[in-house]
């Protein structure tokens, strides 16, 4: 009979690279070399499935996480969190900010971070004279109606990455800001956020996809940002001719295919809304022909304030194919319970949560794919 502590380091480095985050980060909780050999990255670990970040524990500041694939919450003691508004998350790495409208992109689990520039001032109003004279010291372009708190989460509505900083160093972070979802891009070196110019009215989303940043207008109009000369929007196909009005709409690179996902909402009782349903639209932008999905080929989407995602559900025991799992899209100072997953194939929605360990979320909590390798 074999014994654990006689298999060789490469033996036990393949078995890591089959184990989800938490086995894994376990299994390195045994013994002084098995710690070891749970840092290794001699082999590709094993596709993840998205955490969910939730608030910060008042009592610990411990940042609170819920894994999906073992149903449980976990507390992460991790300083650079402390106080600051999770705005958004891509490739493993979040976009926080702090009540100084200040921000940095982290990736939680190695802890190494960028200092972010300050963002770029934003106005309530389009007629500045009538914005109210209450001017947060520290951010005088902001609201002026504003305080620290509501600012710090209202800034900064999207951000995500070209690519993963730790394996590109030439990477480029892309925001939108301000009242009208304005987009503007950073990269390591840059003093300061660039803001792309040609927006002609608020936008809704942003992905990144085959070497190209594309933006969504409220009014289906794709735009894609052409950084030479000069930044600015440029559209790209005529209108989507889209049925029906839809709460929320996101951008993603599905395995090299470019989707449109409709998110649909009904109130419920004042200001608070509730996920109906979602569809699935592959524009075809040369010709203006959309392709409506009625699955995902047994994949699952994760969508919300974070960089959407997708996984192949056949590889995780807890997750559903041809699911769509969401965060809720109130107001971010509102408390909301509007999480779940729908189901492609039934048309029905579930939660994806055990309500023991669900706790009440301040804010929109952010999908993030743990990336500690």
């Amino acid at each position: 009979m074999a014994i654990w502590s006689d298999l060789t380091n490469d033996v036990l480095e393949y078995i890591t690279s089959f184990l989800s985050f938490p086995d894994r980060y376990r299994f390195g909780a045994v013994c002084r070399n098995w710690r070891s050999v749970s840092k290794s990255k001699q082999y590709p670990p094993t596709p993840q499935l998205p955490w969910l970040v939730i608030e910060e524990e008042k009592e610990t500041r411990k940042r609170k996480f819920y894994s999906l694939s073992d149903d449980k919450h976990y507390s992460i003691e991790i300083p650079e969190l402390h106080g600051r508004y999770i705005c958004g998350s891509s490739h493993g790495w979040l976009f926080a900010v702090d009540i100084k409208i200040t921000g940095i992109l982290i990736n939680p689990f190695t802890r190494e971070y960028f200092e972010l520039p300050s963002f770029p001032p934003f106005y309530k109003d389009e007629d500045v004279d009538t914005l109210i004279e209450k001017v947060p010291c520290d951010y005088v372009g902001g609201p002026r109606n504003y305080t620290f708190e509501e600012m710090q989460i209202r800034i900064v509505s999207k951000a995500i990455l070209s690519h993963d900083p730790k394996e590109r160093s030439d990477f480029t972070a892309m925001i939108m800001f301000g009242e009208m979802n304005t987009p503007a891009f950073w990269r390591p070196g840059d003093l300061c956020w660039t803001v792309v110019d040609g927006q002609k009215g608020s936008l809704y989303d942003i992905t990144y996809f085959k070497g190209n940043f594309y933006v969504l207008s409220p009014v289906n109009v794709l735009f894609l940002v052409d950084f030479e000369p000069e930044p600015k929007l440029r559209e790209v196909g005529p209108q989507l001719e889209v049925e029906g009005v839809a709460q929320e709409q996101y951008l993603i690179d599905f395995d090299g295919n470019l989707l449109l996902i409709e998110r649909f909402c009904e109130c419920v009782e004042k200001n608070k809304i509730t996920t109906i349903g979602f569809n699935v639209i592959e524009p075809n932008l040369e010709e203006n022909i959309l392709y409506e999905w009625y699955d995902i080929d047994g994949y699952a989407l994760f969508v919300g304030r974070n960089s959407s995602i997708y996984v192949n559900a056949s590889h995780f025991r807890k997750c559903k194919k041809n699911g769509i799992y969401f965060t809720h899209i109130t107001d971010p100072l509102d408390v909301c319970d509007d999480l779940g997953v729908y189901d492609m194939t039934d048309k029905k929605i579930s939660k994806f949560y055990s309500v023991e360990v669900f706790p009440t979320p301040v804010g929109s909590p952010v999908w993030l794919t743990p990336n500690p390798w």
